[in-house]
């Protein structure tokens, strides 16, 4: 059957093109008349390629579960318009400006993962969970001293995941606000309070954004080289794949990607998560009841923010997707904060409950790509709020939250809140 067979309403296209309906619940209205409607449909916005929307929890573990299908280093993994995707293929001639694990497919991606893969098993990261809580422990104190109001994103929740990272790659902390600028510029290009000062283009901005990444992480590469101990930036800079080093282009790209995504999203999952429960009181109250409810608070939390919204996948062969037929060289969008709202996997979707179990979100993804960094994520965000849950006996808003303007990966950028300590 043609993809003319299943087109989704320009409305509907509307709010999935729409940057700013990602922070607003027309994103998930948009979604839910999808996965009823129109569960796997063709967009084709104006001012971009066309591509498949896939919203449904069972159609995105199928597709991540053939990546050799489809594919994430043919075309970008992150919508793009059409102008922004012709540009940056007639620049590099590739996907992107980096080549991220995200954008790799086998041999490459399996090899490269393996690099630094056991630094994030859980029994690796045993050894540095007294670092965190003490890195956890030191915001929860700068909490505890903020008079009991804050702004929960910037005081709290944007650097304790930074600190842990940055300790963990061994990167001087004098460098965290630039990283932390990075990020923000690197993720927030559509978000008039992120994107980068005196650009207007937005592939401009981009460009220059992993320009200065490259600056910095140059520098880093050459020490470690000279100088090599045993941080994570150091297994970086020496990696070798198949007995040869790996390209300075894959070395930064390496360390971009440790150093934006593997801070980004737990802010905002942290964030997402004292919003909910400053919104449901009543879950506060039996978190506090029962700390031993923290583990499921945190998948709770991951799933109701769910920072990455999509990836977009590459069709490398004709196929067949639940009755529809992709073409080769089509794009798949796979909305993953639809399928973490998906009816037929969550009872009752829309409702933050800390006890829900099974809770079989796809915010790490699903299959070769499932995120490397997502106990690291977890341990963090427990050790976090049982250090804050010491402290605070209620917590509720203190003004309006904002939400980053952002379809690609967003979270709260403000989140004011008041509370009471022990």
């Amino acid at each position: 059957m043609s993809a003319a067979n299943f087109p989704i309403p320009e409305d509907i296209v509307a709010v999935l093109t729409d940057p700013a309906a990602y922070g607003t619940q027309r994103i998930f209205d948009a979604y839910r008349w999808l996965r009823v409607n129109q569960p796997l449909g063709k967009a084709s916005p104006r001012g971009f390629n066309p591509f498949w929307v896939v919203t449904r929890h069972a159609d995105i573990q199928i597709v991540s579960q053939q990546s050799q299908l489809f594919r994430s280093s043919d075309r970008p993994v992150a919508l793009l318009s059409s102008k922004a995707e012709a540009r940056i293929e007639a620049a590099t001639g590739g996907n992107g400006l980096l080549r991220t694990l995200v954008q790799m497919d086998a041999p490459d991606h399996p090899k490269f993962r393996a690099l630094t893969q056991k630094w994030f098993t859980p029994g690796s990261l045993r050894s540095i969970e007294g670092k965190i809580r003490d890195i956890a422990k030191s915001y929860a104190n700068r909490l505890a001293a903020s008079g009991q109001h804050c702004d929960f994103v910037s005081e709290i929740a944007l650097g304790f995941p930074l600190r842990v990272v940055m300790t963990i790659l061994g990167v001087d902390l004098d460098h965290e606000l630039k990283m932390l600028r990075l990020t923000q510029e690197f993720f927030g290009g559509k978000d008039p309070d992120n994107a980068r000062r005196g650009q207007n283009d937005g592939a401009t901005a981009l460009s220059d954004v992993v320009f200065e990444f490259g600056e910095f992480f140059s520098s880093v590469v050459a020490d470690r080289r000279a100088n090599p101990s045993d941080d994570l930036a150091s297994v970086i800079a020496n990696a070798q794949i198949d007995g040869e080093s790996i390209s300075d282009l894959d070395a930064l790209s390496y360390f971009v990607t440790i150093a934006t995504a593997g801070h980004d999203t737990t802010s905002s999952s942290s964030a997402g998560g004292m919003w909910a429960l400053c919104e449901h009181p009543e879950q506060f109250d039996r978190l506090k009841a029962n700390p031993g409810l923290i583990s499921g608070f945190v998948d709770e939390a991951i799933r109701w923010t769910t920072p990455v919204k999509h990836f977009m996948r590459t069709a490398a062969a004709d196929t067949e997707l639940d009755g529809r037929s992709i073409r080769r060289g089509d794009w798949l969008m796979l909305c993953y904060a639809s399928a973490n709202r998906d009816e037929a996997v969550f009872q009752d979707p829309d409702a933050f409950r800390i006890d829900r179990s099974p809770n079989r979100h796809l915010a790490f993804g699903y299959g070769a790509h499932l995120c490397l960094g997502q106990y690291l994520a977890k341990l963090e965000m427990r050790i976090l709020f049982e250090e804050l849950l010491q402290r605070i006996s209620s917590v509720e808003l203190d003004g309006a939250g904002a939400m980053t303007v952002s379809w690609f990966v967003n979270g709260p950028k403000r989140l004011p809140i008041r509370f009471q300590l022990h």
